[in-house]
């Protein structure tokens, strides 16, 4: 592996993304907004990554994610910014703005304010979008990662999205 600042277990999985999907002759975008761009920087670290990853998105304000994306502000008013709905518009987003085949999505509450009783500090959504699939074909989950620091949950919440972003992968 090269050296990195990343964590080994981060920038090992974005290898095996790279090389999976270089494999599958597939192209990847993500739009993060918790993550803050920490899975574009782990796909980035493989060296010949630009064959495989198209782009990434930043997003973290609803402005943004509405902007960049094209979330509905419906959507984020009515489910708000970390839920299934908005972070399956930000994958169709990514594919929208790319030419990727896939694109992976994630939203969360990283802390270690934000939390809500509904949406607890750790709670993070992701979701996955394929050019040309069925629109009713949606890969989508919720997850709480266990509160170990927002350095923590991003980590996971990165972990999780990367592991989307295999070929292989049958959805969250």
């Amino acid at each position: 592996m090269p050296d990195s600042i990343l964590p080994p277990i981060l920038v090992e999985l974005a290898d095996r993304v790279i090389i999976a999907n270089r494999r599958a002759g597939r192209t990847i975008a993500v739009a993060e907004s918790c993550t803050g761009g920490l899975v574009s920087a782990a796909l980035t670290e493989i060296a010949g990554s630009s064959d495989v990853f198209e782009a990434g998105f930043v997003p973290y304000s609803n402005d943004m994610k509405a902007e960049l994306l094209k979330v509905s502000h419906d959507v984020l008013e009515t489910f708000g910014a970390v839920s299934i709905a908005t972070a399956w518009a930000m994958a169709q987003g990514a594919l929208l703005n790319s030419h990727a085949h896939v694109a992976v999505a994630i939203t969360g509450i990283a802390g270690p304010g934000g939390g809500t009783e509904q949406k607890p500090v750790g709670t993070v959504v992701f979701a996955r979008a394929e050019r040309g699939a069925s629109p009713d074909k949606i890969v989508a989950d919720m997850r709480h990662f266990d509160n170990d620091g927002r350095g923590g949950v991003r980590l996971q919440a990165a972990l999780c999205a990367l592991e989307l972003l295999l070929p292989d992968s049958s959805g969250a």
